[in-house]
């Protein structure tokens, strides 16, 4: 497939996609306890994420693109942009890994709203929530490196290991986002070694 009809796929990345550079917006936050705040699941439910026991990896993104629809103008160029999909199918395809290497809550987590990320979540056939931070709380809490395309202001890829709600390691930048689940299962391996 060429990267023409691939742009118009949001399961395939493009081969000259453009690696993002860690800019330090990410450096403040190992060692952070997560917001105690409530955020709405794709499984119905409402999740705190600090208030969570054991271990979670909560990976972030910018927004997921439907199958057949145009991506926003320039979104290809934007270094870091591309992928969601990809690093969702990735977590969804480590989902066991992590499970039995003990991390007891996987999430995925945007600024999309729930019925949006509901549809992705179910086209991806996704064994996990998706959070939504809408409203930004989640996001203005820890300071979370962001970036505007399209008038749209998305949270820049990243992924997160939390221990009983402290966050114990950061991924960021994360590239290619479709390697991010494997990054973190060698990780988590390692560390429990």
């Amino acid at each position: 497939m060429t990267d023409v009809a691939a742009s118009h796929n949001p399961n395939i990345l493009p081969s000259d996609m453009p690696a993002p550079e860690d800019d330090g917006a990410a450096s403040h936050l190992t060692g952070l306890r997560l917001p105690d705040l409530a955020l709405p699941a794709t499984d119905n439910t409402v999740v705190n994420l600090a208030r969570l026991a054991g271990r979670a990896v909560i990976y972030i993104y910018p927004r997921t693109g439907v199958p057949g629809q145009a991506l926003p103008d320039g979104w290809d160029e934007i270094p870091g942009a591309r992928g969601c999909t990809p690093q969702s199918c990735g977590f969804r395809d480590h989902f066991d890994d992590l499970r039995q290497l003990g991390v007891a809550h996987v999430f995925g987590l945007s600024v999309q709203d729930t019925g949006y990320q509901q549809e992705m979540a179910e086209r991806l056939h996704l064994p996990f929530p998706v959070l939504s931070d809408e409203r930004f709380v989640f996001a203005t809490a820890l300071t979370l490196p962001t970036f505007t395309a399209a008038g749209m202001t998305l949270l820049k890829r990243m992924a997160l290991v939390a221990d009983d709600g402290f966050i114990a390691k950061v991924f960021y930048p994360v590239f290619p986002p479709d390697r991010n689940a494997a990054d973190v299962v060698a990780w988590i391996r390692e560390s429990i070694a």
